[in-house]
């Protein structure tokens, strides 16, 4: 008796996990996020952080799931920044641990943390970054000692992993080991999202050639065998930043990849001039099992000192038509993107 009970209270409890499971799966993904510093001194600090989310939170209020990358550490430690070793032409980032309850505010469920500025304040930097977004809860990965999560939204498991080809991260360019993480991934959540911040910088860097990238000397990987190989592995969203500018989209295997997000919401000591202060906030849809079904391109711009706000010329609309037409042609088979932002896929095609 008591061996039926149990089990039809397993069954019952499954039922009600499986009702609460949407259907379809909204995130917003965004670029790098870097809300000021206090390094050299506190003068590159909005009057108030939160404000920087204020011109869009209509988009991020309508998501299942919010991801960025942090570029930048959450510390009041300043003690351990790095040598500089450019001639003076370094730029360090670290934001005030409480603007952790500002990234909260904003509603970001995730973030990445592999990238070139979560060493800026050594191992401090990094303890505190860690720490803080503990305590805010928001889920983190992308350093070696923490290369992925789990979670779950909405009766929905997410797995999450991010990736650079900076020291201490986990590897863009160990595609062998990162493919590892994303196998597991995949056999325990739903819908596994997969960040790069990898590529060449700047705008002369926009187009995805295929090839591995070099900066200033640095091997950046190779985002587009990357990408695929982890789609290979059972990635369902792949989300690029890193150029400082927006890139390309592509759908591979039903699975979405955005090359690049390019600077979502860079207070200050990040160029925002030009093609660099222009990126999209993208509203992707998927099934519950990952599966792309459309995506709405939300495009943004940003000016030195002030916060995002929605483009009403929605350039990077257009930068991403563009892109997408040179960099991946075959998309014209598969994909259409319209005047408004809207990225349908022709779901009766192979590929």
């Amino acid at each position: 008796m008591r061996t039926t009970v149990i089990a039809c209270i397993s069954l019952i409890f499954s039922s009600l996990v499986f009702a609460q499971r949407k259907d379809t799966v909204k995130i917003i993904a965004v670029g790098d996020i870097m809300l000021g510093t206090t390094y050299p001194d506190s003068s590159f600090l909005p009057r108030n952080s939160h404000a920087l989310f204020t011109p869009l939170m209509p988009y991020l209020n309508d998501a299942d799931l919010r991801f960025g990358n942090l570029e930048g550490v959450l510390t009041d430690d300043l003690s351990q920044v790095k040598e500089c070793r450019t001639d003076g032409r370094c730029y360090f980032f670290a934001m005030p641990t409480y603007y952790a309850k500002t990234l909260k505010s904003a509603k970001f469920d995730c973030l990445s943390l592999a990238n070139n500025h979560l060493n800026d304040f050594g191992r401090i930097g990094r303890k505190s970054t860690k720490q803080c977004l503990k305590c805010a809860g928001i889920k983190y990965a992308g350093l070696a000692e923490c290369p992925l999560d789990t979670f779950t939204r909405n009766g929905v498991k997410f797995g999450f992993c991010a990736f650079s080809p900076n020291a201490g991260m986990a590897s863009v360019k160990d595609i062998q080991r990162a493919a590892k993480y994303v196998k597991y991934l995949n056999s325990i959540s739903d819908i596994v999202l997969v960040s790069f911040h990898a590529g060449a910088e700047s705008g002369n860097n926009q187009h995805v050639t295929r090839q591995k990238e070099f900066y200033i000397g640095e091997d950046r990987g190779n985002v587009y065998e990357f990408s695929h190989a982890m789609i290979d592995a059972g990635a369902d969203v792949l989300i690029g930043h890193g150029p400082h500018v927006t890139r390309a989209i592509e759908v591979y295997k039903k699975r979405l990849i955005a090359y690049s997000l390019g600077n979502f919401c860079t207070y200050s000591k990040i160029s925002v001039a030009g093609l660099n202060g222009i990126s999209p906030m993208l509203k992707i849809y998927t099934n519950s099992q990952g599966q792309f079904l459309k995506a709405q391109i939300i495009p943004t711009k940003q000016a030195k000192f002030r916060a995002p706000k929605f483009d009403a010329n929605k350039k990077a609309i257009t930068v991403i038509k563009n892109l997408t037409k040179t960099d991946f042609p075959e998309m014209d088979k598969v994909m259409t993107i319209s005047d408004d932002g809207w990225i349908n896929y022709c779901t009766f095609t192979k590929n």
